[in-house]
């Protein structure tokens, strides 16, 4: 896991660092060079989601969002001999300073809740996504599964596309 040290009140961009602060929680933290209402903007619309979110930096082959309390999400990778499904639903939706998204259980979990905090640095976002298992035996699955190394390279492809986006032109 990548880890980053020194953090200044108003952070510049860095990689991800991922800590475990209890034995059922994973939590990511990573900045990036945009304003939040932009890196929010990213996160909910399907036209900006479906070009970010796969870590290989491909486009999703499926990317539906009903951005309301209670309302589904589902994204879903193409890869080669498989098919990567991410869905869930929207618990909580604060614009553009937070997300709640409850994963469905997995036959070795009870399910997941993520909460995704946008703080706001003037013209530099902080993310914070901590994942709330239901069980230990959960979070080691996600950790078993690399939650941290895929976060990472999708992060990274929400760098990308956030630094590429030209504003006005349907951008974040």
């Amino acid at each position: 896991m990548r880890q980053r040290s020194g953090r200044a009140a108003s952070p510049a961009p860095w990689k991800l660092e991922v800590t475990l602060p209890g034995d059922r929680q994973i939590r990511m933290r990573r900045a990036f060079a945009a304003p939040r209402a932009k890196v929010f903007a990213a996160w909910t619309r399907p036209e900006h989601v479906s070009r970010w979110w796969d870590p290989g930096g491909k486009l999703l082959a499926v990317c539906e969002i009903d951005l309301r309390p209670g309302g589904a999400f589902r994204w879903v990778n193409d890869v080669p001999d498989r098919t990567q499904v991410f869905a869930g639903t929207y618990v909580e939706i604060a614009p553009p300073e937070r997300l709640v998204l409850r994963m469905p259980a997995t036959p070795s979990g009870e399910g997941a809740l993520s909460t995704v905090l946008f703080i706001d640095h003037g013209e530099t976002t902080e993310l914070l996504v901590t994942i709330a298992c239901g069980s230990p035996e959960e979070r080691e699955m996600y950790l078993a599964m690399r939650v941290d190394q895929g976060t990472g390279c999708t992060l990274d492809n929400l760098e990308r596309y956030l630094a590429a986006a030209v504003p006005g032109e349907g951008a974040p």
